[in-house]
């Protein structure tokens, strides 16, 4: 059942890429309605899918790679729901429905087998710590994409390009906050299992370096009004190493983190 709705996700963000690609093309009458549509759909699908695999599991599936790759691809998705409301733009519904193909897609390289909790996931700051990080991450994703329109100049949005600008700034100041509450979560965290608040795990510096990337973000937009193409390449650039962190780190710098 898990794999047929994980398929079944699949196919509705494809669809969604498809008929955003023939909106660019060429326009057509309730094309922003169908393309919501599917991306509705595709966001009942995820629920389901989560559903199921919670009831099979006996836990909210919140413990390894795989499960937060979900959770990622699904939060963006849920996000980008109210994200969308009064943009039109394919551009922008296409780059939502390509990066959670991406995050499925890597998804499907780790292992779905449902194991029960290490030791070291036997608290309660696991939900509290991945609960956030799935807002934080979702909303640098988000502010990613709109990055991508404002670089592209947008010209099929309805929206001014100052306005993309505003929502930027709001997806990261969200997404800043939360991104705080992880690590302080995950602090407390490292001191209830391993006995210390910080080691400098590779997981942990590179959460920090993502931390201190929207910090300057922020910290150029308030003290050099930095807006408009500086601060689009900030949130792609900031975005580009939140990929690494979830997964390059994994790959490459392997630490207490490797959970898979």
């Amino acid at each position: 059942m898990e794999n047929t709705l994980l398929n079944i996700l699949f196919v509705l963000l494809l669809l969604v890429v498809t008929a955003n690609l023939i909106r660019l093309w060429k326009p057509f009458g309730r094309s922003s309605f169908i393309s919501s549509v599917l991306l509705i759909m595709a966001v009942i699908a995820f629920i389901a899918l989560i559903v199921v695999r919670t009831t099979i599991g006996g836990r909210i599936p919140f413990a390894n790679s795989y499960e937060f790759t979900l959770l990622f691809a699904g939060g963006i998705l849920i996000f980008a729901i109210f994200v969308r409301r009064g943009l039109v733009s394919p551009l922008f519904d296409i780059s939502v429905a390509l990066l959670a193909i991406l995050l499925l897609s890597v998804a499907s390289t780790f292992s779905s087998e449902i194991r029960p909790l290490m030791p070291a996931l036997q608290s309660g700051w696991l939900y509290a710590h991945v609960a956030t990080a799935v807002v934080a991450y979702g909303s640098f994703a988000l502010a990613a994409c709109l990055g991508i329109i404002y670089l592209g100049r947008a010209q099929e949005t309805d929206l001014s390009l100052s306005a993309v600008d505003e929502r930027i700034y709001k997806l990261v100041v969200l997404g800043f906050t939360f991104l705080t509450i992880v690590i302080i979560t995950g602090a407390v965290w490292a001191e209830e299992v391993w006995g210390s608040w910080w080691t400098w795990d590779p997981k942990e510096t590179w959460s920090l370096v993502t931390w201190l990337v929207y910090a300057a973000y922020l910290h150029s937009r308030h003290s050099y009004d930095w807006k408009g193409r500086k601060s689009a390449w900030m949130v792609v650039i900031g975005f580009a190493i939140v990929m690494f962190t979830l997964f390059g780190v994994s790959v490459l710098l392997p630490g207490l983190h490797s959970y898979v």
